[in-house]
């Protein structure tokens, strides 16, 4: 996929990471040999199948890795509802798997000593400095009231999901009645813009008190624009894209010779929130780090493999072990649980990712210090440290992204015959 390269991070360091790339893919493993279940395997692509032929989505591709290797790939069905088949170069929309890279091109910045995750968000977008907080009343025109925010939003609220912000395409409240009434999503401000946006609107929460999924994320990524001084797309390409040769990721497709590889849904399931599914085709000013990248099952491999191996892949270091660790590790502790707690029963959250907290408590299989996060538009992402192993599921189809999730991650992990955790 052709990527627009602009403005490039002339930095000497980054000039450095982005010299050494690894255009190849991981390597092919012998399945059985890393230690899974050909039978079990098997019966994964048969059971998607059936979803398929049942009307689910489309089509899917499915992707385990085990020991650094991919021990098995399947790619079923169709890109289209009316296209041709599905293969492992199809470009999908990743939405909020783009949440996890955005955070560590953060931690690249921590690394550097060019941001502080307890610095106040105001140190780097001044907009954020006198934030409110709707108090669940309405004044005499129907308008939210408001009071000063108890606290400060820093960095860290940014990563681990309690700043205080919020979604505005699901749920209730006055806050988020307030983002929609704003068009804070709409795809014609720049990242800085939309944050400068959000930052003139009122809070769902005191900041560094509720987790709530909400635009920090988006924020964080303007933070990582002030900061470089790029484009976000720009910083992702120099610092992690071209070091780690995700030649097909990027935020919108421009080169036309690759329109015929994006995945599409059906249409009665392509909405997201009130919104149809975006059109990666028309480069727009939003490059949103909390849900805007583009990706192949290829190109997230490398991502979520180097961040398996503690920040490295292939002798390319793009982050300390250290930093991998605090992403990965519980934030949440003295933190209240909001109205959609997405990490689910089990669950914690660390920075950008949720966190497992024991082996049991959960509605699905894994090990306590796995790692996820999924898309709306139905990608899902699963690392799972103990076993040494990634699950990725690629497939778009947002009315039905929670079944298939929990399905592929209870296939997937089922089909592991012989356990490095034990």
């Amino acid at each position: 996929m052709k990527i627009l390269r602009t403005c490039l991070y002339a930095g000497a360091l980054a000039l450095a990471t982005a010299s050494t790339s690894i255009a190849q893919d991981l390597p092919r493993g012998d399945a059985t040999k890393l230690g899974f279940d050909p039978a079990r395997l098997a019966r994964m692509d048969a059971t998607f199948d059936a979803l398929i032929d049942k009307g689910m989505t489309p089509g899917a591709v499915l992707m385990l890795i085990r020991d650094g290797k991919i021990a098995h790939l399947s790619t079923l069905g169709k890109r289209t509802p009316d296209g041709e088949p599905m293969s492992d170069d199809t470009i999908f929309r990743i939405y909020s798997m783009t949440k996890p890279i955005t955070t560590a091109a953060a931690m690249m910045l921590v690394e550097e000593g060019r941001l502080l995750l307890e610095a106040p968000v105001a140190t780097y977008l001044p907009a954020f400095k006198d934030m409110t907080v709707v108090t669940g009343e309405t004044d005499a025109d129907g308008k939210p009231v408001t009071r000063p925010a108890k606290g400060v939003m820093t960095i860290r609220d940014l990563m681990r999901h309690t700043s205080g912000l919020t979604y505005g395409f699901f749920g209730a409240g006055p806050a988020r009645e307030a983002y929609n009434a704003a068009d804070v999503w709409s795809s014609e401000n720049t990242g800085i813009e939309q944050a400068n946006l959000l930052a003139s609107l009122p809070l769902e929460h005191d900041p560094g008190t509720t987790w709530e999924y909400s635009r920090s994320t988006d924020v964080l990524g303007a933070v990582i624009e002030t900061i470089s001084g790029q484009s976000l797309e720009a910083f992702m390409t120099a610092r992690i894209f071209d070091p780690l040769g995700m030649t097909d990721t990027a935020f919108y497709v421009d080169d036309e010779a690759d329109y015929p590889r994006i995945a599409e849904a059906f249409p009665d399931q392509a909405q997201v929130g009130s919104s149809d599914i975006f059109d990666p085709r028309v480069r727009k000013p939003n490059q949103s780090g909390g849900g805007g990248l583009m990706s192949t099952v290829h190109d997230y491999a490398k991502f979520a493999q180097m961040m398996l191996n503690g920040g490295e892949l292939n002798g390319t270091r793009l982050l300390s072990p250290k930093s991998v660790q605090l992403m990965t590790s519980n934030h949440l502790e003295g933190i209240t649980p909001g109205k959609y707690y997405l990490p689910g029963p089990g669950y914690g959250f660390g920075l950008g990712y949720a966190v497992r907290l024991e082996d049991g408590n959960a509605p699905s299989f894994g090990t306590k210090g796995d790692y996820n996060w999924g898309g709306a538009a139905g990608t899902g992402y699963y690392a799972d440290p103990a076993e040494d192993m990634i699950a990725l599921l690629m497939i778009q189809s947002p009315a039905n992204r929670g079944p298939l999730r929990l399905i592929f991650k209870n296939l997937a992990f089922a089909t592991i015959a012989n356990s490095h955790a034990d």
